[in-house]
C-alpha cells in the first residue's frame, strides 16, 4: 500500500531499489516488528533480501521523494530522496500509518551524482541513535533493521556498504513544501497540503482557516520536539529544512551526538564550521525553519498576499512564547519543580550556567540531583562534580525550600525526575566504539548497548555506559556520513 503514490508525478520518481551483492541481517527491530504487525519472520531466510530491496515485498510499490531544502541557510531547489527508496505505507492494529523506507538502496534521479549507496557506519549509528531516542521518549523515525551488503563504497575510502530499513510516520519534509512553492506550482502545493492534512491532522479538516491551523500544529509539534532535544542533551548537527518533517518527528540521524559537559555553544558537526546549529541555536534555527515553511503557505492561505502575510504572522508571533513555556516546563521538571513561577524558572537557568561554568556532565548533574530526595540528606557524589562548592550548595539549599513548596511529597517528586532524567544516554564515545566493532563484526557490544538503551531510565551497574568519556575518549566531531 503506497498512498503518497496517489499524488500527481512530480512528487516523485517510481524507482525499484538496486540488489545487492550479499545482504546480511545485522540486527532485526522484533519488537517494532510486532508493534507494526508486519509479521516478517526473523528466521526466514529471505528476509534480508527483502529488508535490502533484493526481493519486494507483496504490494510494495516503490518510490523516491521529491524536495528541496535550505541547507546552511542556503536554498537547494531539488534535493530528494538521493539514496532511499519508500516501500510503502504499513496500518497496524492501532490504525497508525507508517512509512517503510530502505536508506542507501541506491540511486535515484535525485541523487545529484551520487552513488545512492550508504555506508554501513552510518546505518549503525542511525538505527543506535533512533531506537535510543524513541526509548528516551523523544518523538522520531525508527528501525526496524540495518544490514550490511557484501559491497564496498567509496568515500574518502572504500567503506562497506550498509542498508538501513527505516520506519516514520511520514517523510513529509518542509522542504516537501519548498520544492513546489519554488516552482511556483500553486496547484502541487495544495495537493500537499490536503494530503498532509488528512493524514497528520485529520481533526482540523473543515476548520475556518484550516492551513493556518494546519501551520500552527506543526509550529507546535516542532517546538515540543526542539525542547525534548534540548532537555536531554541533543544536538541534532544538521537542521536543514529538509531534515524538518511536519510530523515533528527528528529525522535523518548524521552528525548527532548528546553532550557530555555542558555547554550551550556544543557542536559536534564536522561541517558545522560556524556554530549555526549548536545546542543553544537549535530553538532559532526550528524557528527559522517554520518560517520558511510558512513562506510556502501564503499563496493558499489568501489571494491578498499583505492579508496572507498578516495572518501567517499571527502565528509565527507566538512562536517565542510558546518555546519559552515548553522549554521552561521541561527544565522545571527536570529539577522536580512543577509550580510555574518566575523563581523556579530563574533556578532551573541558574543551575545550567553553573554546569557550563563548572564542565558538569550534564545527564550525571540532573540524575544525581535525585540522589538528594532518595537519601534525604545531601549527597557527597553530586557535589563532586563540581568545582565551585560554594555556589553549587547555595544552589541546592535555595532548591530545597522550593521544593518544599511543591505539594507533592519527595517519593512522588522523586519519581517524576527519575523518570525524565535518564540513566543513561547513548554517549558518542560508546557510539563510536560500538560502531567500530561491529564494522569488525563483533556484535557483543552492539548487542549489550541496544539492550541497556531499552530502559535509559532505569539504573544499571554497568559503568562503560554511564560514565562520562575519559580526556581520550572524547569525541570532538561528528560526520554526516554522506
Amino acid at each position: 500500500m503506497n498512498t503518497y503514490i496517489k499524488l500527481p508525478k512530480e512528487f516523485y520518481q517510481k524507482i525499484k531499489p538496486f540488489g545487492v551483492k550479499e545482504p546480511k541481517l545485522i540486527k532485526f527491530n522484533s519488537e517494532l516488528n510486532n508493534f507494526l504487525n508486519l509479521n516478517l519472520n526473523e528466521n526466514d531466510v529471505n528476509l534480508g533480501k527483502i529488508l535490502s530491496g533484493n526481493i519486494l515485498p507483496h504490494g510494495s510499490d516503490p518510490i523516491a521523494l521529491a524536495y528541496a531544502g535550505h541547507q546552511f541557510g542556503h536554498f537547494v531547489p531539488q534535493l530528494g530522496d538521493g539514496r532511499a527508496v519508500l516501500l510503502g505505507e504499513i496500518v497496524n492494529n492501532n490504525s497508525q500509518r507508517f512509512d517503510i523506507q530502505l536508506k542507501g538502496s541506491g540511486e535515484t534521479k535525485f541523487s545529484r551524482d551520487g552513488d545512492g549507496r550508504s555506508p554501513l557506519g552510518p546505518v549503525i549509528r542511525e538505527y543506535i541513535m533512533s531506537e535510543a531516542m524513541f526509548n528516551l521518549n523523544v518523538p522520531t523515525t525508527r528501525s526496524l533493521a540495518m544490514l550490511e551488503t557484501g559491497e564496498f563504497v567509496q568515500r574518502e575510502k572504500l567503506l562497506p556498504g550498509g542498508i538501513l530499513t527505516r520506519v516514520a510516520s511520514s517523510h513529509i519534509r518542509f522542504g516537501t513544501f519548498e520544492y513546489f512553492s519554488y516552482k511556483k506550482d500553486l496547484k502541487s502545493l495544495r495537493i500537499l497540503t490536503e494530503y498532509s492534512i488528512n493524514r497528520h491532522f485529520p481533526e482540523i479538516i473543515g476548520k475556518e482557516d484550516m492551513i493556518l491551523e494546519f501551520l500552527n500544529k506543526v509550529q507546535e509539534l516542532s517546538i515540543k520536539l526542539v525542547c525534548k532535544w534540548m532537555s536531554i542533551g541533543f544536538i541534532h548537527g544538521v537542521m536543514n529544512t529538509d531534515n524538518s518533517t511536519i510530523s515533528g518527528e527528528t529525522i535523518d540521524y548524521g552528525p548527532c551526538a548528546f553532550m557530555d559537559f555542558f555547554d550551550p555553544n556544543k557542536v559536534f558537526s564536522f561541517i558545522d564550521q560556524g556554530g549555526r546549529y549548536s545546542y543553544i541555536n537549535q530553538g532559532k534555527i526550528m524557528f527559522w525553519n517554520i518560517s520558511k515553511f510558512a513562506e510556502t503557505l501564503v499563496p493558499l492561505i489568501d489571494s491578498d498576499k499583505k492579508k496572507a502575510i498578516k495572518k501567517v504572522l499571527s502565528i509565527l508571533e507566538k512562536y517565542p512564547d510558546y518555546f519559552q513555556k515548553n522549554w521552561t516546563e521541561s527544565m522545571k521538571r527536570k529539577i522536580g519543580l512543577k509550580v510555574n513561577n518566575n523563581i523556579n524558572a530563574k533556578l532551573a537557568t541558574d543551575f545550567l550556567e553553573i554546569l557550563h561554568t563548572n564542565n558538569v556532565d550534564f545527564t550525571l548533574a540532573f540524575r544525581n540531583l535525585s540522589y538528594f530526595l532518595d537519601k534525604n540528606s545531601l549527597n557527597d557524589k553530586f557535589f563532586t562534580l563540581f568545582k565551585e562548592q560554594k555556589k553549587i550548595r547555595d544552589w541546592v539549599r535555595l532548591w530545597e525550600s522550593r521544593l518544599i513548596k511543591e505539594k507533592d511529597n519527595k517519593i512522588k517528586i522523586l519519581s517524576d525526575m527519575k523518570q525524565i532524567n535518564p540513566f543513561v544516554i547513548p554517549r558518542n564515545h560508546i557510539v563510536e566504539e560500538t560502531i567500530n566493532k561491529t564494522l569488525n563484526k563483533n556484535y557483543v557490544l552492539l548487542d549489550e548497548f541496544l539492550e541497556v538503551m531499552k530502559n535509559p531510565f532505569s539504573e544499571t551497574e554497568n559503568k562503560k555506559f554511564i560514565s562520562p568519556p575519559k580526556i581520550n575518549e572524547q569525541v570532538r566531531n561528528t560526520f554526516c556520513g554522506t
